[in-house]
């Protein structure tokens, strides 16, 4: 059965959909099976796959609405192994359909029944934003990863994204633990750098894991979704590819030892 993993952070900005990315195209290219879901009605994960995002008929909001099933919407990308559920724009008008339901939260947990054991990983690149589309994230998800970006505002509104978790496990009984905090956009070189790295340490303590590979900011990564690649395609060789294939095997080594 697939771990189903989903990559959140309210704030923008902080890495969440290049992480997704990257993090999901690693793991495909050391032969795990990985399925990626876009969530977010920017569809920025499918056209860092190369998918032009307006020529999908059926996407993730057709499966939410009840139109198609996740099934008929899976797509292969040019990555062996890697396959996505892609977005597009039709996905914002989601929320207010969603909230005229029966159960809201947990629809796209239901339309994953029969999947998960096509793929080692599901992981679902969630918007930047606490309503319904993150709510169903969260509640389809076995656990999550918090991309943190190093700068000074990092922490910011991270005490609503905890309170919205807490809030699926104990109302909604679907708790998703934090697999991992994962530090982005970071330079260790800078005070600032080592200053949010500390702050990180510090808000969450013993009680979360926090991945020892962070994510540098790169100048590629931020070109690679440009061309419809993810950066360990578009440049096998540079930082920020050397990074998220040391994220990939450092969750494979986690998984390994049970956390």
């Amino acid at each position: 059965m697939a771990e189903i993993i989903a990559i959140l952070n309210q704030k923008g900005g902080c890495g969440k959909t290049t992480t997704a990315v990257n993090l999901s195209t690693a793991l495909a290219l050391l032969g795990k099976k990985i399925l990626l879901i876009d969530m977010d009605p920017q569809a920025n994960a499918t056209t860092g796959l190369g998918i032009e995002k307006n020529e999908q008929n059926i996407t993730i909001y057709s499966v939410l609405t009840g139109q198609n099933t996740l099934q008929e919407s899976i797509v292969n990308t040019d990555i062996p192994d890697l396959q996505l559920v892609p977005s597009n724009i039709s996905l914002s008008g989601a929320e207010i359909e969603l909230s005229k339901t029966i159960g809201p939260h947990s629809i796209l947990k239901e339309s994953m029944d029969g999947i998960n054991d096509q793929y080692d990983y599901i992981f679902i690149d969630v918007p930047p934003s606490l309503g319904l589309l993150t709510l169903n994230s969260i509640v389809a998800s076995d656990s999550v990863i918090i991309p943190i970006q190093a700068e000074f505002y990092a922490l910011e509104g991270m005490a609503d994204l905890i309170k919205a978790m807490d809030l699926v496990e104990t109302r909604l009984n679907s708790p998703s633990p934090i697999k991992g905090i994962l530090l982005t956009l970071y330079d260790s070189r800078t005070r600032l750098g080592r200053d949010v790295y500390n702050n990180v340490k510090e808000y969450f303590g013993e009680t979360e894991y926090i991945f020892k590979t962070t994510i540098p900011r790169n100048v590629r990564l931020a070109e690679a979704p440009s061309h419809g690649k993810p950066c360990i395609v578009y440049d096998e060789e540079c930082s920020g590819t050397v990074a998220y294939q040391k994220l990939a095997e450092e969750l494979l080594k986690l998984e390994s030892l049970g956390g």
